[in-house]
C-alpha cells in the first residue's frame, strides 16, 4: 500500500510546477501591489544621502502608509498605484518559479535528505535560505526596472525628467549606462532579503490540511490524508522541518481548542509574515535605495558606494528605525505568500492523483 501511495518523483514535469505556481504568485502580485508602491515611497521618502546631495525633492514628504497611498491618487491619480505592475509580474514568474525548483532541487538531492530520507529542520532553513536567493539573483533585474517605474510619479510632481518610459525602455536604458553588470545594482542587498524572507516564512509545501509534516515521510495519498483529516487526527514527530508558520500552528492545534481551519491558518500567517518582514526589512530598504538612487553617464551609483555605505548613511543621518520604513505594507503583502504556496500544495495533490 506505501509503494502504491507513494507518488513517482518524474511524475511531475517540473515545467508545470514553474507554470502554476509563477501563475499564482502573478495574480497575488496584482492584488497586493498598491501595498508595494506604498511601501516604496515610504522607503524613500527622507532620504538622507539625497539632503546631503542637495538633491531633496520639492514635494512634501508622505506621512504614514494611508496618508501616502492617498496621496499617490490624489495627486497623479488611482491607477498609478498599479505603476511598475508589469515588471513586477515578470519579477514573480522569474522568483517564484525558480524559488520552487530550487527548493525541491536541494531537498531530494543527496545533501538533502540523504539516506535517511528526513528533511531536518536545519536543511529546510538552509534549503529555504539559498532556493530564495538563488531564485532573487535571477530575477534582480526586473526588481530594479520595478523601484524605478515605481518612483516615476513622484519625479514627475518634484519637477524632475522622467527617467523611464516603460519596461522595455528602461531595460533599454540600463543597459546603455551600466552594461549587463548595471542590470544587477543592488542585488547584494535583494539577495539578503529574499534569504531572510524564505528562512523566516519557510513551512511545509506539501499540506496545510494536515498537521503532519509529509517531508518526513512517505507522502500520502489525496484520500488517505482527507480520511485522516475527517477523522480529526493529529500526528506527532512530523514537525522537524517546520518553521514560523508550522510552529505557530502546531502550538495552536495542540495547546488551544482551535481546529485546522481559517482561523488557525490567519494567526499562523500573521506570525509567519511578522517574522519574514522583521528579518527582511532593512535590507528590502537598502535596496530599494541604491535601486533608485541617481547614476552618472557611466551607470555608477551617485549616493551611495555599496550597500554598506548606504547602510551607514541611513543610520547616522535618520536613524536605526529608518531601516524599518515600509514595514507596515511589507507586514501585510506578506499574505500573498500563502497564494503562492496553495498551488504547491495544489500541484502535490495532482502528482498523486495522476500516479494513482
Amino acid at each position: 500500500m506505501a509503494a502504491r501511495e507513494r507518488a513517482p518523483s518524474g511524475s511531475w514535469p517540473r515545467l508545470s510546477k514553474f507554470v502554476l505556481s509563477a501563475c499564482a504568485a502573478s495574480v497575488a502580485e496584482l492584488v497586493t501591489f498598491p501595498l508595494d508602491l506604498t511601501k516604496t515611497r515610504l522607503q524613500i521618502q527622507g532620504e538622507a544621502a539625497l539632503k546631503q546631495h542637495g538633491e531633496a525633492g520639492l514635494a512634501g514628504p508622505y506621512r504614514g502608509m494611508v496618508r501616502t497611498a492617498v496621496g499617490i491618487v490624489q495627486e497623479e491619480g488611482l491607477l498609478k498605484l498599479w505603476q511598475g505592475a508589469t515588471p513586477a509580474v515578470y519579477r514573480h514568474i522569474v522568483y517564484s518559479g525558480v524559488r520552487m525548483v530550487a527548493y525541491e532541487q536541494i531537498r531530494d538531492s543527496p545533501l538533502g535528505k540523504g539516506d535517511s530520507n528526513v528533511f531536518p529542520l536545519w536543511k529546510s532553513v538552509v534549503g529555504g535560505m539559498m532556493a530564495g536567493a538563488i531564485g532573487q539573483f535571477f530575477a534582480s533585474p526586473t526588481d530594479l526596472v520595478k523601484v524605478q517605474m515605481q518612483m516615476e510619479g513622484k519625479r514627475r510632481l518634484e519637477g524632475k525628467p522622467p527617467r523611464v518610459r516603460g519596461v522595455y525602455h528602461a531595460f533599454v536604458t540600463i543597459l546603455s549606462k551600466g552594461g549587463i553588470r548595471g542590470l544587477w545594482a543592488g542585488w547584494v542587498p535583494n539577495v539578503q532579503r529574499a534569504a531572510l524572507v524564505n528562512m523566516g516564512d519557510q513551512r511545509c509545501e506539501h499540506y496545510r490540511s494536515s498537521p503532519q509534516c509529509c517531508c518526513n515521510r512517505s507522502l500520502p495519498s489525496p484520500l488517505t490524508l482527507y480520511r485522516s483529516v475527517q477523522k480529526g487526527e493529529r500526528g506527532t514527530g512530523y514537525d522537524a522541518d517546520l518553521t514560523t508558520y508550522d510552529t505557530v500552528k502546531h502550538y495552536l492545534l495542540r495547546n488551544t481548542n482551535l481546529k485546522d481551519n481559517s482561523i488557525c491558518h490567519s494567526i499562523s500567517s500573521i506570525c509567519s509574515g511578522l517574522v519574514a518582514a522583521t528579518l527582511g526589512t532593512p535590507a528590502d530598504v537598502i535596496k530599494t535605495r541604491i535601486m533608485n538612487q541617481p547614476r552618472d553617464k557611466h551607470g555608477r551609483g551617485i549616493l551611495y558606494k555599496s550597500s554598506t555605505d548606504c547602510f551607514i548613511q541611513a543610520v547616522r543621518g535618520e536613524g536605526f528605525l529608518s531601516l524599518y520604513k515600509g514595514f507596515i505594507p511589507t507586514w501585510m503583502r506578506m499574505g500573498q505568500h500563502d497564494l503562492q504556496r496553495d498551488s504547491e500544495a495544489t500541484c502535490t495533490q495532482l502528482q498523486q492523483r495522476l500516479a494513482r
